[in-house]
């Protein structure tokens, strides 16, 4: 295999919310880039990007997908990622281990609530960007308002660098406004474009269009500024050094636009990879931290450093075994070596090297700074962690994952299989971080957690299909508690007498509410020997017993304060036994007649809304019996807090 440079990499992550065509586009380049032989299609279920069969079914991307090309002397790494909401924790993790992003748009829907967020990731990563405006042939496509829209949503300057030749069914190329030439593709997928003159309908809105790119490329640089001011041309070769000076620092983002399913649009994306996005070695240093000692550890991503890694994706294969996935920092790794786990302190051996080629993997004898590679069948490894040279450790961190949104009950079909679906299940969520379990032990129900309803669906069928496990899915039950409003008091008196020695006890309890979260409280305000010391402990034991299940509802009881403050005994018949049962007889009656009523669990919401869809969802929330606390804008949304 072709080695290259550490400058001639390119390693980019395509992100954008679904349906904007992400996985087209990463088909239309590696088939423009020769890499694949056929164009391959979501819909039909022919791309390389899209493997698992939950994928193929519901024709969306569920994980990252890898897979490289070569491109004029450079070799591009391509990490398609997720765009819906429920599987968007993997396109942050595929953020963290690149140089730059590449942001696919329609030219329908615009930016949606899942690329602002995937936005504000980009940005705080500091990562260079070229937003792709896609689907620019379909019914409805708008070029240039979707430019505003994006703007305005994204609240950054978009510098087009192309702009659409006709648009929906009578799309047939670009204007590229760098050299003021009109691509005009042919009518058969190939990607193959005639440089030719710009239309004359287009020509005056080019030059416009074109000076404004100019101006934006001498901004970023004080000697093309100078030579701008004073009226001189710049070169081509300028204005693209210009405009990457303009992209590293994140001041400006380049706009390209095209159609991925027809092909229309990837050479000149390639192209301006090539040109305007980082290597590895324009990163700059990794910052980590020392395991031991928490101070600030830097890695220059240079070959002749320390060894280091961060695994950034696990999948977890029933027969194969773990493939660990991860993003090469800096120093070496060569094939059937080892090297230390600092995240769970332990050494792993490994065999063969895997570069990634969507379902498919070739071996690599060394991985050098920037490479994103794959080992299989560690012992320890998971998503997350740090590999590196055991004499030079540094920790490296993934963004933090979000909490669950969406919970099911789940029990096995085939009764005895609840050992094999917990056993599953912890398989599955080494590769995805955000699945949750546990045993609710109010309602003695298992509980699986994730990010939506379709997440949970996903989880159900790779269980059945990797696992050979089926499982049903059923709404929780609501682990309600019990408390109180009022004061109360009452006696329990318990006497049974059926020949010999009978049974004697008597409590006067007095019970009153608690704040919120203060648990239990039991007072002992017994004097003058009513009752014997030795049987107070079963008084309260008697109470605590009541309290597992409620009087009112049956749920247990929570926040209050149990008085004993009175009553009697009988020297031969009172037991630990009888004075139990009277605790308990005498906290039922005082709950009743202390106002008792249920409390449910609250979750607190923050929701994203589109501004002109505010009416329904508050709706919804008020039908649920939401509480709406407070409304915030955040770029083109509104920021709804509700409980």
């Amino acid at each position: 295999m072709k080695e290259f440079k550490r400058e001639q990499v390119r390693n980019i992550a395509l992100v954008g919310h679904g349906g904007s065509g992400k996985t087209s586009l990463a088909e239309a380049i590696l088939f423009s880039a020769k890499t694949i032989d056929r164009l391959g299609k979501v819909d039909d279920g022919t791309s390389t990007m899209d493997s698992e069969p939950e994928e193929l079914k519901r024709t969306i991307s569920i994980s990252t997908s890898v897979h490289h090309c070569p491109w004029k002397e450079h070799r591009i790494t391509l990490l398609d990622t997720p765009g819906d909401a429920n599987f968007l924790a993997e396109s942050f993790n595929a953020i963290r281990v690149v140089e730059a992003a590449i942001i696919v748009i329609d030219a329908i829907d615009a930016v949606k609530v899942q690329t602002e967020m995937l936005w504000d990731s980009i940005t705080q990563m500091s990562l260079p960007r070229i937003l792709f405006v896609n689907k620019i042939d379909r019914e409805r496509a708008d070029f240039y308002s979707t430019i505003q829209t994006a703007e305005k949503a994204l609240g950054t300057r978009l510098v087009l660098l192309q702009i659409p030749i006709g648009a929906e069914a009578a799309f047939s190329g670009v204007v590229d406004l760098v050299n003021g030439k009109a691509l005009k593709y042919k009518n058969d997928l190939s990607g193959e474009f005639r440089a030719g003159e710009i239309p004359e309908e287009l020509k005056e809105e080019a030059e416009i269009l074109r000076e404004k790119l100019i101006e934006s490329a001498a901004e970023s640089n004080d000697e093309l500024l100078e030579k701008y001011l004073d009226g001189a041309t710049l070169s081509e070769e300028e204005i693209f050094q210009g405009l990457r000076g303009g992209i590293l620092s994140g001041a400006i983002t380049p706009v390209l636009c095209g159609a991925a399913l027809v092909n229309i649009g990837a050479q000149p994306l390639l192209n301006q990879i090539v040109e305007l996005l980082p290597s590895p070695l324009d990163r700059g240093e990794e910052v980590g931290s020392h395991p031991k000692t928490q101070e600030e550890e830097k890695r220059t991503g240079s070959e002749s450093d320390p060894f280091s890694a961060l695994v950034f994706k696990t999948v977890a294969d029933p027969f194969a075994g773990r493939l660990s996935i991860f993003r090469v920092f800096s120093g070496s790794l060569k094939a059937d070596a080892s090297f230390y786990n600092v995240t769970k302190d332990s050494r792993e051996r490994f065999g063969q090297i895997f570069q990634l080629e969507g379902k498919k993997q070739s071996s690599l004898g060394t991985a050098l700074p920037g490479d994103i590679v794959a080992v299989a069948k560690l012992k320890n490894t998971a998503t997350g962690d740090t590999l590196t040279d055991e004499a030079n450790p540094i920790l490296y961190t993934l963004p933090p994952y979000p909490n669950p949104l969406i919970s099911f009950a789940i029990r096995p079909k085939a009764k005895g299989d609840e050992d094999k679906v917990a056993s599953s299940l912890t398989r599955l969520m080494e590769e995805d971080l955000t699945l949750k379990t546990h045993r609710e032990e109010q309602t003695k129900e298992f509980i699986l957690s994730g990010m939506g309803q379709v997440h949970i669906e996903v989880t159900v069928e790779k269980l059945k299909r990797k696992f050979g496990v089926e499982v049903m899915l059923d709404t929780p039950k609501v682990p309600y508690k019990e408390t109180i409003k009022a004061k109360s008091k009452a006696q329990g008196k318990y006497k049974r007498q059926s020949g010999g020695r009978g049974q004697y006890g008597d409590t006067w309890l007095e019970i009153e509410p608690l704040p919120k979260g203060s648990g239990f409280e039991f007072v002992d305000k017994i004097v003058g020997g009513v009752i014997p010391r030795q049987y107070i402990p079963a008084v309260e034991k008697g109470i605590v017993e009541s309290m597992v299940a409620g009087a009112y509802a049956g749920y247990p009881v929570v926040d209050l304060r149990v008085t004993l403050y009175d009553g009697s005994f009988h020297d031969v018949d009172s037991s630990e036994m009888a004075f139990k049962i009277a605790g308990s007889m005498g906290f039922k009656k005082a709950f009743m007649d202390a106002k008792p009523y249920l409390i449910e669990p609250i979750m607190n919401m923050e929701i994203a809304i589109p501004e002109d869809s505010m009416g329904d969802i508050i709706g919804d929330l008020n039908s649920r019996r939401g509480r709406i606390m407070g409304v915030d804008p955040k770029g083109g949304v509104q920021v709804v807090q509700a409980q």
